[in-house]
């Protein structure tokens, strides 16, 4: 794998100005962060697609939509969205594996219903390594499998619950790596994630006979 160091250097300075979206998108892209060929052709509809998202816009929808959800997770937990500035645009089209998980990995959160302890991180990571986003995310939930329960040994247990719950989710659910979820904001999350295949099977009523 070659590093391009030039491009860890530009990440180096968006993360300083506070970009998180160029730093995230640069430092995938010179680790050489690629999706499998077979599954090149699943992600057309989104080379290069990275809409605004404005959080103040998203709030204004009604509560229960997927655009209130994710501005309320993302007020709430102190986080700004991933924008990707214009001069990234020849990373946007070239990688877009680099840009689609950058962009859309706390939207995961929020579909999959993972918050943002350790816990929550490695079970979204275990999603995308299950749906076979990229083989560096194979390296790294094999790391955070050991690591974390040493930076957080009071969620050891909701650790390794949530690798399986991610890897369970990611099996059954459709590949969302390629869909264009900032279409969805105004409908209900409950109807964005039936969509997705990522509703639980809802309880069953037990009938006593009379």
């Amino acid at each position: 794998m070659l590093i391009k160091f030039k491009q860890l250097y530009q990440a180096r300075m968006a993360y300083k100005s506070g970009n998180m979206g160029d730093f995230a998108i640069l430092k995938a892209d010179a680790f050489g962060s690629r999706v499998p060929p077979e599954l090149e052709s699943k992600l057309q509809q989104v080379v290069g697609y990275h809409p605004p998202i404005d959080l103040e816009k998203l709030s204004q929808y009604p509560k229960g939509s997927f655009g209130w959800e994710y501005a309320h997770h993302m007020k709430e937990n102190h986080l700004k969205p991933f924008n990707i500035s214009p001069e990234h645009e020849d990373i946007a089209k070239r990688n877009v594996f680099a840009l689609r998980y950058v962009v859309i990995h706390d939207i995961l959160h929020v579909l999959l219903g993972f918050d943002t302890s350790y816990a929550g991180e490695i079970g979204v990571l275990a999603f995308a390594t299950e749906q076979n986003y990229s083989p560096l995310l194979k390296v790294s939930l094999a790391i955070a499998k050991v690591l974390y329960p040493v930076l957080a040994p009071w969620q050891q247990k909701e650790i390794f619950a949530n690798v399986c719950k991610g890897q369970e989710l990611g099996k059954k659910a459709n590949f969302l790596l390629g869909a264009r979820f900032e279409e969805y904001w105004e409908h209900p999350l409950s109807e964005v994630k039936a969509e997705l295949g990522l509703m639980t099977e809802p309880a069953r009523l037990t009938v006593t006979a009379v």
